[in-house]
C-alpha cells in the first residue's frame, strides 16, 4: 500500500489513535470514547484506508511521524 501524504483526520480520529499510542486496549479506547470496541474497529480499519497503511499500527506510527498524536 502506498502511504498517502496531505490526508487530514479528524480530531475524533487522532484521540482514538493517541489512546493507541499510549498502549490502550481497543476495547478500552472504546469504552474512554464511549463508543463500543467494534466502533474502534471499525473506525480505525477506516483511518488506515484512507492514509493507506494495512495495519492499527502503521496508522500510530504515521500519525506519530508526523507529530499529530
Amino acid at each position: 500500500m502506498e502511504v498517502l501524504e496531505g490526508v487530514e483526520l479528524s480530531h475524533a480520529d487522532l484521540a482514538l489513535l493517541g489512546e493507541l499510542a499510549k498502549g490502550v486496549t481497543v476495547d478500552r479506547v472504546g469504552r474512554r470514547l464511549d463508543i463500543s470496541g467494534r466502533t474502534v474497529r471499525r473506525r480505525l480499519r477506516c483511518i488506515c484506508d484512507r492514509i493507506g497503511v494495512a495495519t492499527a499500527i502503521e496508522a500510530v506510527a504515521w500519525a506519530a511521524r508526523r507529530q499529530l498524536i
